[in-house]
């Protein structure tokens, strides 16, 4: 209820009202207070549906998740080294990767410090025996060619070979037909460069390998696959053969 007083000064009417107003209760706080805590909240989860949605977008442009979380990391990439192997070679090693010929339809490779020296690619590999000289020093490729050894001239190998200087590393893959013209001479070049399988390389065998002139010892980087018809992955050829690793230079 409202009440008004009159006082009279100095012949000046002055009237003075007064309010009289009623306290909030304590109901009536909590709830003011409980709907302002309900707009923050409503505020806060808004904003952080937004900026969540924002973020979400912007990493989907940029970030692969890892596969275990069910997305396939098409941006993560294991670190390859030179030749595509999967570790460094060492300080004065040299990194090599050679495949040979699968049956007669897929040429063999040779990879040599991160150079491809000889492939179906290159158009410069062919049936029989294909071989490639690098200095065992620098690492320069000398020399490389192909050599019939089905029907071709068996003496054109056997000149390349004898000719090799000393130091010399020399990288061996066979394709198709890498032995039929195979002569003692050949086989005891082969030997005298370390290899361990050469007097037994025969028709359509499959074979690779990195030897050296002069070799004291029988080199380490070799692998070898005997025609078998019972065991031949290929219709009448063993399956390719694959080599890879750190030789050092002037190993041998």
């Amino acid at each position: 209820m409202d009440s008004c007083v009159v006082s009279a000064q100095s012949h000046v009417m002055d009237m003075i009202c007064t309010h009289d107003q009623e306290s909030p209760t304590p109901a009536a706080i909590m709830l003011e207070f409980g709907l302002i805590r309900v707009v923050v909240f409503i505020f806060t989860i808004v904003t952080m549906w937004v900026f969540l949605r924002s973020y979400i977008s912007f990493s989907r442009k940029t970030i692969r998740l890892p596969r275990w979380l069910g997305i396939t990391p098409k941006d993560i990439q294991t670190p390859k080294f030179k030749c595509g192997l999967s570790k460094i070679c060492p300080n004065n090693f040299f990194a090599f990767k050679i495949s040979s010929g699968a049956a007669n339809v897929v040429g063999p490779s040779m990879c040599f410090e991160d150079e491809i020296i000889m492939s179906p690619v290159r158009n410069n590999v062919g049936r029989g025996l294909n071989v490639a000289l690098v200095n065992g020093s620098t690492g320069q490729v000398m020399k490389k060619d192909s050599f019939d050894m089905y029907s071709g001239d068996p003496q054109l190998l056997l000149n390349f070979l004898t000719e090799i200087p000393d130091s010399t590393l020399v990288l061996v893959a066979s394709y198709d037909d890498p032995g039929t013209k195979m002569n003692d001479k050949i086989r005891t070049l082969f030997s005298n460069l370390g290899s361990s399988y050469a007097k037994q390389l025969g028709f359509r065998d499959s074979w690779v390998f990195v030897g050296a002139k002069d070799l004291k010892s029988r080199s380490p980087y070799e692998q070898f696959l005997k025609n078998n018809p019972e065991t031949n992955k290929y219709d009448g050829w063993p399956e390719l053969l694959e080599l890879e690793g750190c030789v050092p230079r002037k190993v041998m």
